[in-house]
């Protein structure tokens, strides 16, 4: 087996980087140079300053995203700042292109304050159909998104939130299938109060589910919490309506789904037969997961997912961001709205026909052709109802 790590190094090295730039028209004349620039090029400037809406017809940006981080929270790493983020923007960037044929520039900011970061992305927009957010610590990361969604004119979409929550809800939703249970019926427990459980938790409210427990490191969010943090008041209004009190221990009793987006070890395997009967259990910290697949299918639980390609039922945004974005484009919307997260989730989920659904095949392969295209018109068709 290859080892990854050492063959990225080498491919990075021999290749510097992993994105260059082609010319989509030959240059190779006088003509040539004429038409792609100067003086050809302002009929097409002109065109475009009496009608800007014309700059989706005549220029690159109708399929052209821009994907911009602080490097403040990269992938397991951590606050590794922006030069270090530079190859995760720029692995995304190959996803996009080779996934949904989305052209994707890396945009790594040299600054994490709030007000710097809405300022330079707002003053690169024109050159962009979309923003995806990427590698924002929270709590920041919802205000950043927040302001400019409130203040920009095109998509702009958190991948560590949204991606991640459009995944494991399509997984869910297949998950559920085979357990023969209802979303709006199921007890949730989610493990891990930063962006990635505050956006799952929200997205399974606006899907419909009913009961959701939120657990962060001090225990399971309550509204009746003096203490609790800022980011967290909102969703103690939304979840745990009887306000239970205690650990993840205490939480996942009669529980049907643990959803982890936390630590690595933290579910222990014999507090999975104190859930309800054919439990649902996505451990998804990386690259250790909060409880390893072997444990938890000797604890009892029915089935398992995880973050990773080297087990069954990998829930990977890749799924999710390349076709989101591409009917995002596509269907020239202002916003990636949650009825449009939501019709994604469902799509991926509808990839696998419910006859060939197995514990272990919950979740479409990411090499799967069919979910860019089916998420894609997923998101058109949402965009469109939404319009």
């Amino acid at each position: 087996m290859v080892d990854a790590k050492k063959e990225a190094l080498r491919v990075s090295e021999e290749n510097g980087g992993k994105l260059e730039i082609h010319s989509k028209v030959d240059v190779k004349s006088m003509e040539d140079l004429a038409v792609a620039y100067t003086p050809g090029v302002a009929a097409v400037s002109t065109a475009i300053h009496e009608d800007q809406s014309k700059v989706y017809k005549y220029t690159g940006k109708k399929n052209t995203i821009a994907v911009v981080t602080d490097g403040s929270a990269v992938l397991g790493l951590g606050n590794i700042g922006a030069e270090a983020a530079i190859p995760v923007m720029e692995g995304k960037a190959v996803l996009f292109k080779e996934f949904a044929g989305v052209d994707a520039i890396p945009i790594c900011l040299n600054t994490q304050n709030t007000e710097e970061i809405i300022s330079h992305i707002k003053a690169i927009a024109p050159s962009f159909g979309g923003i995806n957010l990427e590698d924002i610590g929270a709590p920041r990361c919802f205000e950043i998104e927040q302001r400019l969604k409130d203040e920009l004119d095109i998509p702009v979409f958190h991948d560590d939130q949204h991606g991640t929550a459009i995944i494991v809800l399509g997984a869910l939703y297949n998950a559920l299938k085979l357990s023969n249970k209802k979303l709006e019926d199921a007890h949730i427990v989610i493990n891990g109060g930063g962006a990635a459980g505050i956006a799952i938790t929200k997205k399974f409210l606006k899907a419909g589910a009913k009961n959701i427990k939120l657990v962060d490191k001090t225990g399971i969010i309550s509204e009746d919490n003096s203490k609790l943090e800022q980011r967290h008041k909102e969703i103690a209004t939304l979840t745990n309506k009887n306000h239970q009190k205690g650990d993840l221990h205490e939480a996942l009793k009669g529980a049907d789904v643990f959803i982890g987006v936390s630590a690595p070890g933290v579910l222990k395997q014999e507090w999975i037969k104190d859930m309800n009967e054919k439990p649902i259990i996505f451990a998804m910290a990386n690259p250790t997961p909060e409880i390893m697949p072997d444990e938890t299918k000797k604890g009892g639980a029915f089935i398992v997912g995880t973050g990773r390609s080297d087990f069954p039922n990998q829930i990977n945004n890749v799924l999710a961001f390349p076709g989101i974005f591409r009917g995002a484009l596509d269907s020239r919307a202002y916003d990636i709205t949650d009825k449009m997260q939501i019709a994604a989730a469902k799509g991926i989920a509808e990839v696998i026909p419910k006859e060939q659904l197995t514990r272990d095949y919950i979740i479409p392969d990411a090499f799967n052709q069919s979910v860019v295209k089916t998420v894609a018109k997923a998101v058109q068709n949402a965009a469109k109802n939404d319009g």
